[in-house]
């Protein structure tokens, strides 16, 4: 265990007894840390120290301590970990199944644990649409979820949202947030992208405005935003693309996330860990390189990127197959942009601990919802007077309260409120997944549960 001393240690060499922090040996240094000092104490009384006390398991090191109370906080926790030079994330591997090298773990992060495997909801421009945040913690379960630097830089503008204390203050969200590094909504969004070696020249969506990501500025937005998990800056090739082609863009991504690293480490103050993204368009040499490569940056987990990207999704899951072997066991492994359903299990046999896509939100505003027996597309005639749940076996307060018919009524009046009773089904029924999935390694039968949904798997968007 690691423990400070205040600051009245180092001026009386003892604690003072009006001192509110109480904290005992071990460490016994005053810690500067930005404008406030840990040695900065609060004032005494046994309810001031309680709601002043901390208690982290970030690392292998439990750390107890006492803040001030200014210091409490994303910001303060951050200065914190940096100062005591901690690592921002701890991966922790509980169970590997034998067959696959499916994982489960726990990620550790300074806005809580998130087991793993885990899927996370897109919050595009800090919100998941037609969401609240108490529905997401509390009717989802979400533990942690994305946000977009692309959209949150051109609205409200990172600047703006460090003054109001970072994003998870300005969404008010106490759990863990990735953001990616904006690089694909440059080139996606933006009819007037030029990439160089310097970065990605676009003009704004919103206005036309021009502007220049760099690998050192999207880390630095990230920053400002202050997410747990950031992204570098990485070129995303479209499909197809030929060989040559998709080395000179690996190239590229390589030397953007040496640039992401130097400029990160240079200028972290803790609290948040940075991913490299594997890239290589659909070539599984280039993919298996461009992993190796980067796996000698020491990063604290690893991206694969460049993937639905409308190729086959058979080629998705073999560049998938071909990066991870190349990364470090320990760290966590982040799939960007995937997938249906059935695709998750295969994804995480095939060593993904994380993923992201927007499909269960977008296509549950446009009226198709997931079940374990296929899709339902909730317009059809026939559920004009189906009182049933969604799903039976669901357990989400929309299928615990509103049958298919009341639904169906919603989404034909265009109502808002189907928006949301159908978000929150979909997603929860990601994330139950992925619950599943996980408890089936625990428990040895991942190949059992993977060969069951494989033979559920179907093509038919209206088995239901």
């Amino acid at each position: 265990m690691i423990r400070i001393r205040p600051s009245c240690w180092a001026t009386n060499n003892r604690p003072d007894p009006s001192c509110g922090a109480a904290i005992s040996t071990g460490i016994e240094t005053p810690l500067a840390i930005g404008a406030a000092r840990i040695g900065d104490c609060p004032p005494a009384g046994p309810a001031k120290a309680a709601k002043t006390r901390s208690r982290l398991n970030l690392t292998t090191l439990n750390l107890a301590t006492s803040y001030h109370p200014k210091l409490v906080g994303p910001r303060g926790l951050g200065k914190l970990l940096g100062a005591l030079r901690l690592p921002a994330l701890r991966f922790e591997i509980l169970a590997t199944c034998p067959v696959t090298g499916a994982r489960a773990g726990v990620l550790h992060t300074p806005h809580g644990q998130v087991e793993t495997p885990v899927f996370m909801p897109v919050g595009t421009q800090a919100s998941v649409k037609g969401l609240t945040q108490k529905q997401l913690a509390e009717d989802v379960g979400t533990r942690i979820l994305l946000g977009n630097t692309y959209h949150l830089y051109l609205r409200p503008g990172h600047e703006a949202i460090a003054r109001m204390g970072g994003l998870h203050r300005f969404m008010q969200w106490d759990r863990a947030i990735l953001t990616d590094s904006g690089g694909f909504q440059a080139f996606s969004l933006s009819k007037l992208t030029k990439i160089s070696d310097k970065g990605v020249l676009f003009r704004s969506h919103l206005n036309g405005d021009q502007h220049l990501f760099t690998p050192e500025s999207t880390v630095d937005v990230q920053m400002a935003l202050g997410s747990d998990i950031m992204m570098v800056l990485d070129e995303c090739l479209a499909y197809p693309a030929s060989h040559a082609a998709a080395r000179a863009s690996m190239e590229r991504t390589i030397r953007w996330a040496q640039q992401s690293f130097d400029h990160f480490r240079g200028r972290s103050t803790g609290g948040q860990a940075l991913f490299p993204i594997v890239q290589g368009s659909m070539f599984p040499d280039l993919r298996r390189e461009c992993a190796a490569r980067l796996a000698g940056l020491g990063a604290e987990g690893y991206a694969i990127g460049g993937i639905s990207v409308g190729e086959p999704r058979p080629i998705s899951m073999e560049m998938t197959e071909a990066s991870v072997p190349e990364l470090p066991v320990d760290r966590p492994r982040y799939v960007m942009g995937v997938g249906t359903p059935e695709e998750l299990p295969e994804y995480v046999a095939r060593g993904a601990d994380m993923m992201d896509c927007v499909m269960p939100s977008r296509n549950a505003r446009n009226g198709c919802l997931f079940t374990d027996e296929g899709k339902l597309i909730i317009k059809h005639a026939r559920f004009k007077e189906d009182a049933s749940p969604i799903e039976d076996s669901c357990g989400c307060p929309t299928c615990r309260t509103y049958s298919r018919a009341y639904l169906r009524h919603l989404f034909l009046a265009g109502e808002m409120l189907y928006c949301t009773l159908a978000t929150i089904h979909n997603l929860r029924k990601y994330l139950d997944i992925m619950r599943r999935i996980r408890q089936s390694i625990l428990l040895g039968t991942f190949p059992d549960f993977l060969a069951a949904a494989r033979s559920r798997s179907v093509d038919d968007p209206a088995r239901v």
